[in-house]
């Protein structure tokens, strides 16, 4: 790579890190390049961004993103987007189908910086789209209560 194109790179990724609020580091050594692909086409229709980028591109593309120093050593694939959960099961689950060969390392959540730990714990929560599926389901509940005791006590009044 020429100083110009690491320099364009460098400015691409800064305003794509700027604009994420979330931000993974995984290890990806040995994979395939069908597992990337399969990796890359469920991150495409999440709106998650996959890059294999270099860790000195990386780190200034992070600091010039006010991101934490997260210490990047060997290969590292990146993951980022705005969705903490879909991008933490994600890669949760592409980690545990390729197990030995990617696993995550760390990451940024909301420009504050997290381990393991943290997102396999919000790897585990329900999505947001289950989120408001059962806030729907809450909301609704007395409406179809209500409803149910009507159908019912129609019913009854019919069979006297």
């Amino acid at each position: 790579m020429t100083k110009n194109e690491k320099t364009q790179m460098v400015e691409h990724l800064s305003s794509e890190f700027k604009n994420a609020s979330t931000l993974l580091v995984c290890y990806y050594k040995g994979l395939t390049v069908k597992s990337l692909d399969e990796l890359r086409k469920s991150a495409r229709a999440q709106d998650i961004k996959v890059q294999v980028i270099k860790n000195t591109l990386a780190k200034i593309s992070m600091n010039n993103a006010d991101y934490p120093d997260l210490d990047l050593k060997d290969t590292n694939i990146f993951l980022w987007g705005n969705d903490q959960i879909a991008l933490s099961k994600l890669a949760a689950k592409f980690g545990e189908s390729n197990k030995d060969k990617f696993a995550i390392k760390t990451g940024c959540f909301d420009g504050k910086k997290v381990e393991l730990d943290h997102i396999m714990a919000i790897s585990k929560l329900p999505s947001r789209d289950e989120l408001i599926g059962m806030l729907l389901s809450v909301w609704t509940a007395p409406a179809r209560y209500f409803v149910t005791g009507l159908d019912n006590l129609r019913k009854q009044k019919e069979q006297e």
